[in-house]
């Protein structure tokens, strides 16, 4: 009867492209024990490419460690997921390298399948991949190393207090792009007469909510938006660069009808697929990168208070795909109205809760 082990593998980049890092482990399938570890810069790449690279060195150290096995390979990576299971096509000639290696690891191997999992369950892949980006590699085959005996145990550390940090998550009021629903991502436009009456009714609400700490955008209509509410509050606003809207490029003012029109091909592959571009612009997955770094940063920073995110509606419904755990394609099934607001609870061992989506209230 063929061995069967777990691949848990995941990549990241800081910047997409940017500093880039893989981790890799393998588990065997029925004890949970980790036989090896590897983790491994890949210089400047994006978080895809890294993401292949874990892939890889993960395949490779099954390999090394029993050709026969049958291997479940997961990883919190839809894309790879997808592409590696023959559903979606590799595009990108980096991605390509790295599949067809994999490929042709897996081809030695006893069998291979594919599993999405949540980003919760893939925590210690990413330890590997952050370790790997702070400049530590490691590879370690712990299937050689002996097993703890009992004379080895320790006393168990007192258990660490869970830390629970609330984000309130506030849309800027409306612009004159609001009304006729315009692609509106990296312009200046200052809020509208309706929009800034919004940010004040949106401060009084804020007022009920024991915020300690605005963070904004640096665009104009957020941190226009932000000031009014700090400015109730007593509060500072403290500015993240990596909460601004996705750029929308080319199509940039548009209407979607207008955006259908002029850019056909393009605006339907940007609508159907998070990791495709606007033209000349960003994906929701580039985005997605950034913001990820910002509620990293929030959570580190502001640990156990209460939040206010004044951002935009590609940031926050990315906010709320990760709060539910859930793939970032969700954005195309959220709507958020101007000023609203929605609530995510992060708890320090990983768990995190939607408490409030779109919540418009306090607008009458």
């Amino acid at each position: 009867m063929s061995r069967k082990l777990i691949v848990e593998a995941d990549g990241g980049s800081r910047g997409n492209p940017g500093p880039a890092g893989y981790g890799a482990l393998v588990r065997d399938a029925q004890t949970g024990r980790v036989l090896a570890e590897r983790a491994e810069s890949v210089g400047r790449a994006t978080n895809n490419v890294a993401e292949y690279g874990g892939l890889v060195a993960g395949l490779q150290a099954v390999l090394d460690l029993d050709p026969s096995a049958e291997v479940e390979v997961r990883m919190d990576s839809k894309l790879v997921v997808e592409q590696m299971s023959g559903r979606w096509k590799v595009k990108h000639p980096d991605m390509q390298k790295l599949a067809l290696q994999a490929q042709q690891i897996a081809r030695q191997l006893g069998g291979v399948r594919y599993t999405w999992v949540p980003r919760a369950q893939n925590g210690a892949a990413d330890a590997l991949a952050n370790s790997a980006m702070d400049g530590r590699p490691v590879r370690r085959d712990l299937a050689a190393e002996p097993t703890t005996t009992e004379d080895d145990v320790q006393p168990v550390a007192a258990p660490v207090p869970v830390v629970t940090t609330v984000t309130h998550l506030l849309r800027h009021g409306r612009t004159e792009h609001t009304p006729e629903r315009r692609y509106s991502g990296r312009n200046d436009l200052p809020l509208s007469a309706t929009g800034r009456a919004e940010a004040e009714a949106a401060a009084k609400r804020a007022g009920e909510l024991g915020i300690e700490v605005v963070v904004s955008s640096p665009l104009r209509r957020a941190r226009e938006t932000a000031e009014v509410v700090a400015g109730a509050l007593g509060l500072p606003v403290q500015v993240d660069q990596d909460l601004v809207e996705l750029d929308f490029g080319q199509l940039e003012g548009l209407t979607a009808d207008e955006a259908r029109a002029r850019h056909p091909l393009a605006t339907r592959r940007f609508s159907a697929d998070v990791t495709v571009a606007a033209p000349g612009g960003e994906s929701v997955a580039d985005v997605s990168v950034r913001v990820g770094r910002a509620r990293a940063r929030i959570l580190r920073e502001h640990a156990g208070k209460t939040v206010l995110v004044v951002s935009h509606v590609t940031p926050i419904k990315l906010l709320l795909a990760a709060g539910l755990d859930v793939p970032d394609d969700v954005v195309h099934r959220v709507f958020l109205e101007a000023a609203s607001f929605c609530t995510v609870a992060w708890s320090s061992d990983g768990r995190s809760a939607v408490r409030l989506v779109n919540d418009t209230g306090h607008l009458g």
